[in-house]
C-alpha cells in the first residue's frame, strides 16, 4: 500500500507578516495549505487512532505558531510550518504553501511553497 496523504486545505489565520511599517503594526490574513504523507497500513488494518498520524495535533501546533508569531518573510513562516509538519517520525513527505492575500496590488495573493522528504 502506498502512503496515505492528508491535505489541510485553506487554513485561514492572522499574523504579523512583512517588514514594511504598515505590515509590522497590523496583523494580516494568511492561508495555509499542507500535504502530509505517511504509511497508513497499520491504521487501515487496525482501525485504531493510535496507529494514525494525528493531523489535529499538527494543525494546532501550526495555529499556535502562526498566531503567536511575528515574521518578516514568507520563507521563514513557511519553513517553520514545514518543520512542524515533519515533526512526527511517521511523516515521509510534507509540502506547505503559505498564501498572503492582497500582497500585490493587482494579484489575488502571493504564495510560497516548500517541501521536504524524509530520507
Amino acid at each position: 500500500m502506498d502512503d496515505a496523504t492528508i491535505d489541510i486545505i485553506n487554513l485561514r489565520l492572522r499574523t504579523y507578516i512583512g517588514f514594511n511599517p504598515e505590515e509590522i503594526s497590523k496583523q494580516q490574513d494568511i492561508v495555509i495549505n499542507a500535504r502530509i504523507s505517511y504509511p497508513a497500513g497499520n491504521a487501515c488494518t487496525t482501525d485504531e487512532a493510535a496507529q494514525a498520524l494525528n493531523y489535529k495535533t499538527i494543525t494546532k501546533k501550526m495555529i499556535s505558531h502562526v498566531e503567536g508569531g511575528n515574521f518578516k518573510l514568507l520563507e521563514k513562516l513557511t519553513s517553520d510550518l514545514l518543520e512542524i509538519a515533519m515533526t512526527s517520525k511517521l511523516v515521509t513527505f510534507a509540502k506547505v504553501t503559505v498564501e498572503k492575500p492582497h500582497a500585490l496590488r493587482f494579484a489575488d495573493s502571493v504564495s510560497l511553497t516548500l517541501s521536504a522528504k524524509r530520507k
